[in-house]
């Protein structure tokens, strides 16, 4: 079996069987001897470098005594990080720096977000995204249609049965907005509110009435993993980048900190909304 470009659902993995190892006092090699594995494979599994059979990760977690929610969370995070995937389908069509995203997302165990003008990606309605787009002067008119398709695929996310924890700070201004119209603004609106209900989506609304607040400069994502450290998403109209250093995550963590105490709670947030919504009518 050849070796696979390592993903970060692969990353996780071997991370977790590397720190059960180190856990239970075991080497790579006692293990490879005990498996009758060649180091090689060992080594490739513990660097997440080649695809692992479930059946050996299953092996792997025998040996180390983990058993119960863990064990099924690993075996599953060993079945995901294997599908073929429907960004596969997308090849190189999609850019480099939206795929990265969607990687990172798809292996998130908690996803933070604030936005001060926009509703958030993964929580817009097909018609919200295509009115954005179709103002965007980087986004190609042709390319618009496998776009959202892409954003209605990182969306399902938020389905799963071990769904990551997702907290929205979003300003009123995002949600007041007049830019997409009254009967998709409606549309939006409604659809926020049927997400908010939801135990694994909290929104939080931040009102005009704070004034300025820490996160007012720029909108960004962190992202936080069971095994590897939280990595931010910043982007603006040309660029998208990925910090990890731990002295930046921590000064937007004091930022998400900040933002809980101006924010309206997820209730106040879901009655502002209602009765936003509630102006347009039923959408």
């Amino acid at each position: 079996m050849g070796d696979k470009e390592s993903t970060v659902r692969m990353r996780e993995l071997g991370l977790a069987l590397r720190r059960a190892l180190r856990e239970r006092g075991l080497e790579s090699k006692e293990v490879a001897r005990r498996m009758r594995w060649s180091p090689s494979k060992i080594s490739h599994i513990l660097r997440a470098t080649r695809g692992v059979s479930e059946a050996d990760v299953s092996s792997l977690l025998t040996m180390c005594d983990i058993v119960g929610e863990e064990r099924e969370r690993l075996l599953e995070l060993n079945r995901r990080a294997h599908e073929p995937g429907w960004l596969q389908e997308f090849g190189d069509r999609l850019p480099a720096e939206l795929r990265t995203l969607i990687d990172h997302e798809d292996a998130a165990a908690a996803i933070n977000a604030y936005h001060g003008h926009l509703i958030p990606g993964l929580l817009q309605i097909p018609d919200y995204s295509r009115a954005i787009m179709a103002e965007s002067v980087t986004i190609p008119p042709d390319e618009i249609d496998e776009r959202i398709e892409a954003r209605l695929h990182r969306q399902e996310i938020l389905d799963r049965r071990r769904a990551p924890l997702c907290r929205f700070f979003v300003d009123e201004y995002a949600l007041s907005r007049t830019g997409p119209g009254p009967e998709i603004k409606s549309d939006q609106l409604h659809h926020l509110l049927r997400l908010s209900v939801r135990p694994r989506v909290v929104i939080r609304v931040i009102p005009d009435e704070v004034g300025f607040h820490a996160a007012i400069a720029t909108p960004f994502v962190l992202m936080e993993f069971t095994e590897i450290n939280p990595v931010l998403h910043l982007e603006n109209e040309n660029t998208s980048v990925f910090p990890e250093r731990k002295e930046t995550v921590a000064s937007y963590q004091k930022i998400l900190a900040r933002l809980d105490t101006v924010a309206l709670d997820p209730e106040q947030s879901r009655e502002w909304i209602a009765s936003l919504a509630s102006e347009l009518g039923a959408p």
